[in-house]
């Protein structure tokens, strides 16, 4: 009976252990899969708030009726958010069925004769010496299909998240930012709903281009000014055609 006891805590023990390190784990799966995916939030975001916020402003200034605001833009930013989605899954998929493709399918010898001079022209460019820039060719030469693999991996790197990591990520970044120029018609009169969606828009489009300018490592005003004047110029065109059509 003591045996077991004492098997009994230490299955529960190990069961308990092995269900914390699944849930530690969890946390940093999702963060690993952010940071994979952080191109897609960054272009989903840009998309959501550009095309909707243009919407929004379109339909808001032909019309007083904060409703049918609301309905065109939550019905367009729930569409544009579905869309993005299937095209990141379907972009990332066939990205990885070209990349196992080159890898399993047959060798080209004159392509992989081209790839190994690219090779080593990019080697020699990069500063690496002569002598040992012909012993990698010499190398390449030998395993052509290693060569084309290279080149995949160089020019495609594989980033560790599935299709449906990148099209996850689309989707909620489209959709946070699609709604946000739209929520405020659904709480406040027409007037103040334009004044706090601009405003709210606004926060967002620089939030978006500071995380711009961080990603790339590039200007932050650049990056910034260059997110408020797509916005500004998607905002003039829906509400030049809301005008012409109204």
């Amino acid at each position: 009976m003591r045996f077991r006891r004492s098997a009994g805590r230490a299955m529960s023990g190990g069961v308990g252990i092995g269900l914390e390190s699944r849930v530690m784990s969890l946390p940093s799966r999702v963060v690993a899969s952010l940071k994979a995916s952080i191109g897609d939030v960054v272009f989903g975001m840009e998309d959501g708030t550009v095309s909707i916020f243009g919407l929004v402003f379109g339909v808001a200034m032909s019309t007083n009726d904060p409703r049918a605001v609301l309905i065109a833009g939550a019905t367009g930013a729930a569409a544009a958010a579905v869309s993005m989605m299937a095209g990141s899954y379907l972009d990332a998929e066939s990205v990885r069925d070209a990349r196992r493709a080159r890898r399993n399918g047959p060798v080209d010898a004159a392509e992989a004769a081209a790839q190994v001079e690219t090779v080593a022209a990019a080697l020699t460019r990069g500063g690496m010496v002569a002598a040992d820039v012909t012993q990698v060719a010499e190398a390449l030469k030998r395993a052509p299909r290693a060569t084309l693999g290279l080149r995949s991996e160089l020019d495609e790197a594989d980033d560790g998240a599935s299709p449906t990591s990148h099209a996850f990520w689309m989707f909620v970044s489209d959709l946070f930012a699609g709604f946000t120029p739209v929520l405020p018609f659904a709480f406040l009169p027409m007037d103040e709903a334009r004044i706090v969606s601009l405003v709210l828009t606004t926060v967002l489009l620089v939030a978006l281009g500071i995380g711009r300018g961080i990603v790339a490592k590039r200007s932050i005003l650049r990056a910034t000014a260059e997110t408020l004047a797509i916005a500004a110029s998607a905002a003039a065109a829906g509400v030049l055609v809301g005008r012409l059509l109204s």
